[in-house]
């Protein structure tokens, strides 16, 4: 196991047992104790954790911290616009229907959909509003923006109008965003709204696709709304771990690296 994963896993941890401990994670890992305070001290450098006497605990400002979009577009783009690329290929045939969630991938996506004439014969529902305005912009695309609250630093819609909204409908396949993915807490988010919003057009598609690149594998935020075994698709980028891609196709997931 290369480090970073060890340290990617070591997080995962971290953030779901709330504290960890050298030894445990020495053994754990199959490592010297002095291999474990060294990953604990990058990812406090990080501010992924917290080091304390012994281990580490989670740091709660890192499980809840979230960016808003034009930052998030600036990180990893190039990954973002070749998992983007890669994800066209799960639209649905003339006549479906797709649920959009909000966020920077998905975002890039609803800019690739616009330019298909083959949008024109689907169906949209969104909670993004960008994504919504983008792929109403040319006025030939079928696009639903879902009511409720817009959450400012996300521009998406949330709140229980939006849910009611969603229990009423199913698509064919729902593009989902993360802001982190793990084996054992699944996908998760900062926000408990927004959570709830992914996990309905979760239980109410056919098909879900995650969208997620790399430096979000092994991490975890606050909120799981999805376990693995609710997932079709992920869609990463190159630099994924090549065991945790392994252990996400064991999980019966298929997993595509893009780029």
């Amino acid at each position: 196991m290369y480090a970073e994963e060890r340290r990617r896993q070591i997080a995962s941890l971290t953030a779901v047992e709330g504290r960890v401990n050298v030894t445990e994670l020495s053994e754990r890992f199959d490592v010297t104790a002095e291999t474990i305070r060294r990953d604990l001290a990058v990812l406090d450098r990080e501010g992924v954790v917290q080091r304390v006497h012994g281990g580490a605990v989670s740091n709660q400002s890192y499980l809840t911290a979230e960016f808003p979009l034009h930052t998030r577009y600036r990180s990893a783009a190039t990954a973002k616009s070749a998992i983007a690329q890669a994800a066209l290929s799960f639209l649905p045939v003339a006549g479906g229907s797709v649920f959009l969630d909000s966020g920077s991938t998905i975002n890039t996506l609803a800019g690739l959909i616009k330019d298909l004439p083959e949008a024109r014969a689907l169906s949209f529902v969104t909670n993004s509003l960008p994504i919504a305005l983008d792929l109403s912009s040319l006025g030939t695309i079928n696009v639903q923006l879902l009511g409720g609250t817009v959450r400012a630093i996300t521009q998406a819609v949330v709140g229980d109008t939006a849910l009611r909204t969603l229990a009423l409908l199913r698509a064919d396949v729902a593009f989902i965003g993360t802001n982190a993915l793990t084996i054992d807490h699944g996908l998760s988010t900062a926000d408990a709204q927004e959570a709830a919003v992914k996990s309905a057009m979760v239980t109410n598609t056919r098909k879900v696709v995650v969208l997620c690149d790399s430096s979000k594998l092994g991490t975890d935020y606050l909120v799981s709304f999805a376990p693995l075994d609710s997932i079709d698709v992920v869609i990463t980028d190159s630099d994924a771990p090549a065991s945790y891609v392994d252990e996400l196709m064991e999980r019966g997931i298929q997993v595509i690296q893009a780029g």
